[in-house]
């Protein structure tokens, strides 16, 4: 079904474009993005990819691609849809689940709205996540790399979506049904739809509340087990020159076989426009899976990890953005497996950004 879904988007972009010029408003648009980087992890991995519980950046001492996309859209006042083609380190990591053909797939999406005078879009197809304050276009985000939050939590998604705008544009519902945890092709004919919420509130001028949910089973060999997920976080505007995130996400796992099994993480970020052109973030996050269910490390504690992070961009151009980075991991057990296994792992990161 949805292999017929992403025909249908595909051809919904050039057919209503062509045969919708009665609409004033429409407009079909192309862009592009491309981010390329340089990785060195200090413990000097001897393989490829790097062995650091990260699903992006993950070549040690070499220049290479972490997300490149072509991008078609469409919008008029009742119709809209999306079409996205990427390469780089994000898919190969991220999609290594997904059958080939999905695997391109970065959007690909068509929305329907039934009402002019209410702001409610139907969309289906594949999607960004509507978990999370950080998306896989890293020039989108306070810090270079991700966090282990975003790492481990879905990226995209595909299925249903139901959302409602208010007219004030303060307030965003969306109700969602889903394939699964970041899953794009539907997996065996027993196969259980899952769900999910949105609720963005922009409570003052500068300050933005969210939360988002998931509930749904996921696929364990031989098993099915029950997945909860919670996403709260605020981004909270301070000056025209420094504003902050603080997340928190949990979740909860449960099977026939297993008792309930919790992980959460709480994260701060800042930000602080020095200028124009400079900008310094940081970030402190930490993340705690002891029973291994989304990070498994086969060790007494599991994954016990705090993180920091700063990072420095210069704005080169509009369209052109240049990134470093420097990352710090400190895990309770020996996690990182290198030649030895260590529970501390450092890693400086450059990528330069191109907006077409």
């Amino acid at each position: 079904m949805l292999k017929q879904l992403l025909a249908f988007a595909f051809l919904i972009l050039i057919s209503v474009y062509c045969f919708s010029q009665s609409d004033s408003t429409a407009k079909f648009n192309l862009s592009g993005y491309l981010e390329t980087y340089y990785s060195y992890d200090f413990l000097k991995p001897t393989t490829t990819p790097k062995p650091d519980y990260n699903y992006n950046y993950k070549n040690h001492n070499q220049v290479s691609v972490n997300l490149a996309f072509v991008k078609a859209s469409y919008a008029s006042k009742k119709v809209r849809s999306n079409l996205s083609l990427m390469v780089g380190d994000y898919p190969k990591y991220n999609l290594s689940t997904e059958p080939g053909w999905a695997k391109p797939l970065f959007e690909a999406n068509v929305g329907y709205k039934p009402f002019l005078q209410q702001n409610i879009w139907i969309d289906a197809g594949v999607m960004p996540s509507h978990i999370g304050f950080e998306s896989a276009i890293g020039g989108d985000c306070y810090n270079l790399t991700r966090s282990i939050l975003a790492e481990n939590s879905p990226y995209y998604e595909s299925g249903i979506k139901v959302s409602y705008t208010a007219p004030q544009e303060n307030l965003y519902i969306a109700f969602l049904v889903l394939n699964g945890w970041q899953k794009i092709e539907m997996i065996g004919q027993n196969f259980t739809p899952s769900v999910g919420v949105q609720i963005n509130y922009k409570a003052a001028k500068n300050l933005t509340l969210n939360y988002s949910n998931f509930i749904g089973n996921v696929n364990l060999d031989p098993t099915k087990a029950l997945r909860t997920f919670h996403n709260l976080y605020a981004i909270y505007e301070a000056t025209e020159r420094s504003s902050f995130i603080f997340g928190f996400d949990i979740g909860t796992q449960k099977s026939k076989q297993t008792r309930t099994a919790i992980w959460y993480t709480p994260v701060i970020i800042s930000k602080i426009k020095l200028n124009s052109k400079y900008t310094i973030a940081g970030r402190v996050e930490y993340y705690h899976d002891k029973t291994g269910i989304i990070i498994p490390t086969a060790t007494l504690n599991g994954y016990q990890t705090f993180g920091v992070s700063i990072n420095y961009d210069y704005q080169i151009s509009p369209k052109m953005l240049w990134r470093a980075e420097l990352k710090r991991y400190a895990s309770k057990d020996r996690i990182f497996k290198y030649a030895q296994h260590q529970e501390n792992h450092t890693a400086a990161t450059m990528a330069f950004i191109v907006r077409l």
